[in-house]
């Protein structure tokens, strides 16, 4: 009996993979899968690449001296920023970013691009805090030989300070890739293409999700491999570069 209905269970499975493939490859499904696979991708690579810019920039103002009246006033708006982004889902963040924001403030901008900008501006928060520790565990004589040698605050904080935190948060950075690589999954909310979009629209054609949602969790998994394989590289390039100088 446990034969016949493992047998029938691995039938109902290649009929359904039959059904999959057939909906993947002759019905052309896979060019939805390319086109979620290059969404998902470009929100996550626009969105690290915003969210390092807005990051070092709040991370640079939260450990400049607070002696003046508009450091102390930036430091505040710093806050108010990483508290809204890290204290809101981004399932929220991206319903008020596009249905509400976008329209009160008249822009024409697309789902796909809206979700660029909002996903960048929620890892802003975060990369922001990642890269205040990696400043703070830089050797403050770094600091200090820079403004010996004559450089200002700002040119010794980009030129000397920033380029040795970034190699130390490296493999932090790459945990917030792969966090938002996973995060698109819900950009579905406000219309936009991805990876998850694209399996259930195959599914929903023949109403088998199964398989569908099997290959896309496999999908997923092999981009965080990937990513994971890609930053180890880059350490280990790093290492070398340090040991030879």
């Amino acid at each position: 009996m446990t034969f016949v209905i493992q047998g029938e269970k691995m039938g109902n499975f290649g009929l359904r993979y039959q059904v999959f493939k057939e909906e993947l490859i002759d019905n052309h499904g896979y060019e939805k899968v390319l086109e979620g696979l290059k969404n998902t991708i470009l929100i996550a690579v626009v969105g690290l690449i915003i969210g390092i810019v807005i990051g070092i920039i709040i991370a640079s103002i939260e450990v400049m001296p607070k002696y003046r009246i508009l450091p102390k006033i930036l430091n505040r708006l710093c806050h108010v920023y990483v508290a809204f982004f890290r204290g809101t889902p981004l399932v929220v963040q991206l319903l008020v970013g596009y249905y509400v924001l976008r329209p009160m403030m008249g822009l024409t901008i697309n789902a796909l691009d809206s979700c660029m900008l909002i996903y960048g501006l929620n890892s802003g928060a975060y990369v922001s805090e990642i890269m205040r520790g990696g400043i703070n565990s830089v050797d403050p004589g770094q600091m200090e030989g820079g403004r010996a040698i004559g450089f200002k605050y700002s040119t010794t904080m980009f030129k000397i300070i920033i380029p040795q935190a970034v190699k130390n948060i490296l493999p932090t950075l790459g945990n917030e890739f792969i966090a938002l690589i996973k995060d698109t999954s819900i950009v579905s909310f406000v219309g936009a293409l991805d990876l998850y979009v694209a399996f259930k629209y195959i599914g929903t054609n023949n109403y088998e999700f199964m398989v569908p949602y099997l290959a896309m969790a496999l999908v997923y998994i092999v981009l965080v491999l990937f990513i994971t394989l890609l930053i180890k590289l880059m350490e280990r390039s790093l290492k070398k570069s340090d040991r030879s100088k």
